[in-house]
């Protein structure tokens, strides 16, 4: 089997918060980064989880899969579930626990969009964690609006396949003025990690969007799911950085804010966008003409992250 990456020693000795036994598909790559991000945020920690796989497979407290409190909430409910559990424990002077959603793009970025929205204007101090497998797996492959343009699903079959991009979580999520945006993939393990321990520091609003790799819905061999998750940043589809919000003061009355963009993987060996789609069977219809379109908006997005990059201005 080829060797990935190396794992990092402070996954293996830091202490195991979820435990064996889930009934996840093989291969799904949620559990895995939910594995690492319990050991970056420790004990301390609060997960609620609204209807996705995640809900499904890691069982009901006490009777989980993980070793801290499980909030199961509707669809739509998380971000203010979370944002009351916040507040709870704020009030009970319990201010190091840190209160997660584990949302899938569902739940991030359609049905739960609008409560997260409010939580992300009160700058609610909650870590909102998407899993993105970009549709709805849980109930049947159904697109949504985190599907890829040229990707099939139950909802968009042969002969309709999705025609529209996928929305952009991330600049929305920007555009609530944030504490701390992130992306990340278990390709990454050191990577996820870190910010993980970054977020759980950071007070105020965080999200963190995870590629999230799901073998039934793309159509992958279950062994490539990390190999096929590479090749999502190596190809510039999915790229890794963070975005941390500083203010800061200009003089005695006057507030600035300002945004820094860190990239922190760069394509080793930079692949063709058509490679990464044609490694997964749900892209089997997908048009010449759609590849096309769908490598022009990678460049364009990238060099745009590039330029914001370069012109960080720090405090």
């Amino acid at each position: 089997m080829q060797k990935i990456f190396d794992i990092p020693r402070h996954l293996l000795v830091e202490e195991e918060l979820m435990q064996p036994g889930m009934t996840s598909c093989q291969g799904c790559a949620a559990p895995i980064s939910m594995k690492i991000a319990l050991k970056a945020l420790g004990e301390r920690t609060v997960v609620v989880i609204p209807a996705c796989c995640f809900a499904v497979f890691v069982g009901g407290y006490p009777y989980s899969s993980l070793k801290v409190p499980i909030i199961h909430c509707p669809f739509e409910t998380s971000a203010v579930v979370a944002s009351g559990a916040a507040a709870a424990l704020d009030v009970r002077g319990e201010k190091d626990v840190v209160v997660m959603v584990w949302a899938g793009d569902g739940g991030t970025f359609d049905i739960g969009l609008q409560a997260l929205s409010g939580a992300a204007e009160r700058n609610e101090n909650i870590l909102f964690v998407c899993y993105d497998n970009e549709a709805y797996m849980n109930t049947g492959i159904q697109r949504s609006s985190a599907t890829p343009m040229g990707a099939w699903t139950t909802t968009t079959p042969a002969g309709s396949i999705k025609e529209e991009s996928k929305k952009d979580i991330e600049q929305i999520m920007l555009a609530h003025h944030i504490s701390y945006m992130a992306t990340a993939s278990v390709a990454y393990p050191d990577d996820l990690y870190r910010k993980f321990k970054k977020a759980r520091q950071i007070t105020g609003m965080k999200f963190i969007h995870l590629l999230s790799a799901c073998p039934p819905g793309w159509r992958i061999d279950p062994a490539n799911t990390i190999q096929v998750m590479r090749m999502a940043t190596q190809s510039n589809v999915f790229p890794i950085y963070e975005v941390r919000k500083w203010r800061f003061s200009k003089d005695s009355e006057r507030f600035e804010e300002d945004w820094e963009y860190t990239i922190n993987v760069f394509p080793e060996r930079k692949i063709p966008v058509e490679t990464y789609l044609k490694s997964q069977g749900r892209f089997g219809l997908i048009t010449d003409e759609m590849i096309d379109d769908t490598q022009k908006r990678v460049d364009r997005k990238w060099h745009e992250l590039v330029q914001k990059q370069d012109k960080r201005i720090s405090p």
